[in-house]
């Protein structure tokens, strides 16, 4: 698998068989990731692999609480108008993402394995997100699919920071959850407003001085 293949069709992939993931496509997964940059290489990160059933049935619940937390709150309104009116593109989409969140939520118990990030003193995660992503994308030249979620950073920290036994006094700062498992679904590119739509030159409202109507991968004489 080439780079681009791998960076056009890594999209979040949650509805995944309860298969194990084999040890050394795990060790494969983490090996990739520590390879990313970090800030003055001081690799003030850790990589919590769950894959014990105990563990995640305790973390379960805690993640559907927040997950109807966000239905309720954030994206209530979002949802509102998409059953309103869901014929619509936009509406279609946010009914298709909540149908994928629902099913990792109420499915949870069924991961086969789950990656917890943790970044010391640094909430912002600018250091572990790079080795995060690594690990996605290795994942996916695996045929492993993967989804990130900070929903229990921000809803349950304490509440899963216990269950993981991670050490309080040591400022570790969870950072996110990435459920990985083999997948229902296929691969391939994701849906997207196009890059003109969303990035400036020079000034923000600026153009940024180029179309790109469709996906550039793959290649029109490649396709």
């Amino acid at each position: 698998m080439d780079v681009e293949e791998a960076l056009y069709t890594t999209r979040a992939m949650r509805r995944v068989r309860p298969d194990p993931i084999p040890l050394e496509v795990q060790a494969r997964i983490l090996d990739a990731a520590i390879r990313a940059p970090s800030g003055g290489n001081s690799q003030t990160w850790r990589f919590l692999l769950v894959d014990d059933r105990d563990v995640i049935g305790r973390i379960g619940p805690l993640y559907r609480d927040g997950l109807a937390t966000l239905w309720r709150t954030i994206y209530a309104e979002r949802l509102a108008a998409a059953k309103a009116a869901p014929d619509t593109e936009e509406s279609r989409s946010m009914l298709r993402v909540q149908r994928s969140a629902q099913w990792l939520a109420d499915h949870f118990e069924e991961v086969p394995l789950f990656l917890f990030g943790f970044a010391q003193a640094d909430p912002t995660g600018s250091s572990i997100f790079p080795a995060v992503w690594s690990a996605q994308l290795a994942a996916r030249a695996q045929g492993v699919g993967s989804a990130l979620t900070a929903l229990l950073s921000f809803l349950h920290p304490q509440e899963v920071c216990e269950i993981l036994g991670v050490p309080g006094e040591e400022q570790w700062v969870m950072a996110c959850c990435v459920s990985f498992g083999y997948p229902h679904g296929r691969w391939d590119v994701a849906a997207r407003r196009p890059v003109h739509e969303v990035s400036y030159r020079n000034r923000w409202g600026e153009p940024v001085g180029f179309r790109v109507e469709q996906p550039l991968w793959p290649a029109k004489d490649r396709a």
